[in-house]
């Protein structure tokens, strides 16, 4: 009887060792997607002012404008789905 409480003592303690360190992880974790957020919500508010400078663009700056947009709006997919790939 005494041996199959010290296992029983000990899985308790071994899962309660794992859920202490996964929720260490996941503070952490929210804290780096919290991070990464509020830098993709920059580079949302620069891709919007983005678009509207295309408004009263030349065609070569359109152009230009148009390229850095693509590039701004690839690196804020990329880091959306880094984010979601976390959760």
């Amino acid at each position: 009887m005494g041996d199959i409480k010290s296992r029983i003592n000990a899985l308790v303690n071994d899962i309660k060792q794992e859920r202490d360190e996964l929720r260490v992880k996941l503070h952490l974790a929210k804290l780096e997607a919290s991070d990464e957020w509020q830098k993709l919500e920059t580079k949302v508010e620069k891709l919007e002012g983005k678009a509207r400078e295309l408004g009263s663009a030349t065609a070569e700056a359109a152009h230009d404008i148009g390229a850095a947009a693509k590039v701004l709006g690839q690196e804020i997919r990329n880091g959306f789905k880094t984010i979601a790939k976390r959760l």
